[in-house]
C-alpha cells in the first residue's frame, strides 16, 4: 500500500514522482548513489535522470555527473545513464558493459578503488564534496531513521556527506529486513580513530538503522522493482574440479594443525567458481563454520541451510532469481544468522586481519610467479573492478585465487610468463588453483613458485611452452628483469591471449 512504510509525517509531504526528484540534481554535480552488486540500488531516479539527460543533450544542453556507488549496480542506474552518456567520472566498481565500453574508449573517467578504502577517502576529503545522495531503503520510521535495503555498500558515507538526500522507499524489499542491518557510527579521522570491536564474525556494534536528519531529505519517491539478481551458471566440471582441489587443500591443513576443524572465517568472491566451493563444503567434513565477506550468494545461502554455517556477515546480497525468492520466503528465519554491514567494515583490513578470513576471489590470468590480473584484458582493457579482492587478499590468513588453466574454448591460456597488469602482487597470492591442480605457494622462492605454478596449474597444451620460457629466463639473468626478456615475455602474453599459439 503506498505510505504504509514512510512512517514519519513531515517526509510523507515529500513524495514526489521519480522524474521530480531527478530534477532536483544539477548538471555536473556529485551523486552518490546505493547499490552492491546488483543489490539494494535506486531503480525509478537514475532511469527519470537518464531520460531528463536525454532530452537535456537533444536541446544542445551539457549535462553529466559524477557517480559514487558501493560497488556494481543494475541496468537502470549505471547501463541507463551510461546509455546517455551521463557519466562523466565514475568510482569504485564497474561491471556494466555499456559503461565498461565508454570508459575502454576514453569517453568515461573511471577510478578503480580498493572498497574498503572509499567511505575513509570521501571522509578525508579527497574526492571531493557530495552533492546528493540517491538511497534506496526498505522503510521509513516514525523518527526518520531508515530501515536499510539488500545492501548497506558506503550508504551511511553518502547519507551524512550529502548536502541533499533522496530516498526511494521500495515495497519489493522485504520488511522482514528490518533488525539484519548492524550499521557502525564509531569510525573517525585520524587522529581520532579507535579500535574497532568486533571480535567474532557475528559481533553487532552498531545499529540497524541509518540515522538520517530529516532536513536534508528533498524527496522520496516510492518504488516496487526488484533487484538485479541474475542467474548463476550450474557448476561446470572445471568448477568443480577446482572446488575438489580446494576441498582436499583445507583437509591437509586441517590435518597437519594449521587450520582449526571449524576452519577459519570464509571469504568468497562473486562467480561460478566461489559457488561452486561453497556447494562443495556442503558435503564437506567441516561444520561449525562463519563467514565473513562482501557478498552472499547461492552457494553460501545453500551452505547456512545444510546448518553447517552457523552466521555470515557480508554488505550485500548476490543472488539469482531462485535464491532470492527462496530467502524472501523465509527472511525471518535468516535473520539472526545473516548480517549486513557497511563495506567499510565487511571490508577493513584490520578486522580481517584480526578474524583470519580464508580469502577466494576468482581472477583473469596469473602468471608464473604468482602475480595475479583481476581486471584487464591485454593489460589496457579494463573489464570490471578490483573490488574487495585486495583487501581480502593481503590481509588473510590464507589467500586463494582461482580460474580455469584456460577460457575461449582453450585458445587462452590464464597462466602466462608475465601478466601485463598486476592487481595482486606475488607477496600477496599464496594459493593458485585451476582445474588441474592446486600450487601453494607460502615460503617458496620466485624459481620454485615458478616451477610449481606451471607444474601444478599451467594447462597440459601450454606446459612446454612456459617450461622452455622458465628456462630461457633462468638463462638471461634470471630475476634481473632482462629488458630482452621482459620484452619477450609480454610478447608471448600477446601470441598466448590472441591466438593461442604457445601450445606444444
Amino acid at each position: 500500500m503506498a505510505g504504509a512504510r514512510i512512517e514519519l509525517e513531515s517526509l510523507k509531504s515529500k513524495v514526489m514522482s521519480a522524474e521530480d526528484a531527478a530534477a532536483l540534481i544539477t548538471p555536473g554535480s556529485t551523486v552518490g548513489m546505493s547499490g552492491f552488486t546488483g543489490s539494494g540500488y535506486p531503480k525509478a531516479v537514475p532511469l527519470a535522470l537518464a531520460g531528463r539527460i536525454e532530452a537535456e543533450h537533444a536541446a544542445g544542453n551539457p549535462f553529466r555527473l559524477r557517480v559514487w556507488t558501493g560497488a556494481s549496480t543494475g541496468p537502470e542506474l549505471d547501463g541507463a545513464l551510461a546509455k546517455a552518456d551521463g557519466i562523466e567520472f565514475r568510482l569504485p566498481y564497474n561491471s556494466d558493459p555499456i559503461a565498461r565500453e565508454k570508459i575502454n574508449r576514453g569517453e568515461m573517467d573511471y577510478f578503480d578503488m580498493h572498497l574498503s578504502q572509499v567511505a575513509p577517502m570521501a571522509w578525508q576529503g579527497f574526492l571531493g564534496p557530495l552533492d546528493t545522495a540517491v538511497i534506496e531503503v526498505s522503510g521509513i520510521r516514525p523518527d526518520g531513521s531508515l530501515i536499510p535495503s539488500s545492501s548497506v555498500g558506503n550508504n551511511k558515507t553518502w547519507i551524512d556527506r550529502a548536502e541533499k538526500v533522496i530516498l526511494e522507499v521500495n515495497r519489493w524489499q522485504n520488511p522482514a529486513l528490518e533488525g539484519m542491518h548492524d550499521i557502525y557510527y564509531g569510525t573517525a579521522l585520524p587522529p581520532n580513530r579507535v579500535p574497532i570491536p568486533l571480535k567474532k564474525p557475528n559481533d553487532r556494534i552498531g545499529e540497524a538503522y541509518f540515522r538520517c536528519d530529516p532536513s536534508k531529505v528533498v524527496a522520496v519517491v516510492e518504488t516496487d522493482a526488484p533487484d538485479r539478481n541474475l542467474p548463476f551458471d550450474a557448476p561446470g566440471e572445471d568448477h568443480r574440479a577446482i572446488a575438489g582441489h580446494i576441498m582436499e587443500f583445507f583437509r591437509h591443513e586441517v590435518a597437519r594443525g594449521r587450520l582449526p576443524a571449524t576452519l577459519l572465517p570464509l571469504q568468497s568472491g562473486v562467480g561460478n567458481i566461489a559457488n561452486a566451493v561453497m556447494f562443495g563444503l556442503v558435503d564437506g567434513p567441516f561444520d561449525s563454520m562463519t563467514a565473513y565477506t562482501e557478498v552472499l550468494q547461492d552457494g553460501m545461502l545453500e551452505l547456512m541451510k545444510s546448518g553447517k554455517l552457523l552466521s555470515a556477515s557480508a554488505t550485500a546480497f548476490s543472488l539469482s532469481p531462485e535464491a532470492a525468492r527462496e530467502l524472501n520466503a523465509d527472511m525471518a528465519a535468516y535473520r539472526d544468522r545473516l548480517i549486513l554491514r557497511p563495506q567499510e567494515i565487511s571490508n577493513h583490513p584490520e578486522v580481517i586481519r584480526r578474524l583470519g578470513c580464508i580469502a577466494m576471489n576468482g581472477m583473469i590470468e596469473a602468471d608464473i610467479h604468482g602475480a595475479v590480473n583481476s581486471t584487464h584484458l591485454m593489460g589496457s582493457r579494463i573489464q570490471n573492478g578490483i573490488g574487495g579482492s585486495g583487501d581480502f587478499a593481503r590481509n588473510a590468513y590464507v589467500s586463494i585465487f582461482m580460474a580455469p588453466s584456460t577460457a575461449k574454448g582453450g585458445k587462452i591460456s590464464t597462466i602466462v610468463p608475465k601478466t601485463p597488469h598486476v592487481d595482486h602482487i606475488n607477496q600477496d597470492v599464496q594459493i593458485l588453483v585451476t582445474e588441474q591442480g592446486l600450487a601453494d605457494l607460502r615460503g617458496l622462492s620466485p624459481r620454485q613458485r615458478a616451477e610449481v605454478i606451471i607444474e601444478n596449474c599451467s594447462h597440459p597444451d601450454y606446459r612446454p611452452a612456459l617450461k622452455d620460457y622458465l628456462a630461457r629466463a633462468r638463462r638471461d639473468s634470471y630475476g634481473q628483469q632482462s629488458p630482452t626478456l621482459l620484452m619477450e615475455a609480454f610478447a608471448w602474453h600477446q601470441r598466448f591471449v590472441e591466438k593461442g599459439d604457445m601450445r606444444a
